[in-house]
């Protein structure tokens, strides 16, 4: 199953010192039969992008509670076996959790297809919208705005030979 594991650069470098990302259990995201059924019309490059764009939502929250780190979003794309990936029947309708699943194991280097990275240009909208995402979580429609703005940045694709580049 492809999984797309929201991080940020200080996690990715994490990632690049230990050779997995860990420890589990990791939230990640994918097309799962939730997404699918949410997004009636759609083939599968366009589920996995959905999914991808889910995961650059999570990575997002997670570089606003980092202080320090690099203003830009990380996602990490694996293909990871069946038996370690498991969506939660519970939230599975919830928009807020649509294709979100859970890692049971650590994600080693072997597994990483690629890296996705905000460029160096983004770094001042996701910054604004790093400081705006609980807003926006609370139903603050100006502050969601803000939040899409930093998506409308498309995430630069990278091979996981580069991340020692990127970190």
């Amino acid at each position: 199953m492809r999984v797309y594991i929201p991080l940020t650069l200080s996690g990715l470098a994490r990632l690049h010192v230990a050779r997995e990302i860990a420890p589990a259990p990791l939230t990640a995201y994918a097309v799962t039969p939730a997404l699918r059924e949410w997004y009636l019309s759609g083939n599968e490059e366009e589920l996995e992008y959905a999914a991808l764009s889910r995961a650059a939502a999570a990575s997002l929250r997670l570089v606003a509670t980092e202080l320090g780190v690099a203003r830009r979003r990380v996602v990490v794309a694996a293909d990871v076996p069946d038996r370690v990936a498991f969506a939660d029947p519970e939230l599975a309708l919830s928009p807020e959790a649509l294709g979100e699943v859970r890692l049971a194991e650590a994600v080693p280097l072997g597994w990483l297809a690629a890296v996705h990275v905000d460029a160096e240009e983004a770094a001042d909208d996701v910054q604004v919208a790093a400081e705006a995402v609980g807003a926006a979580d609370q139903g603050d429609e100006d502050a969601q705005f803000v939040v899409d703005g930093a998506a409308d940045h498309e995430l630069l694709w990278y091979g996981v030979q580069e991340i020692d580049r990127l970190v």
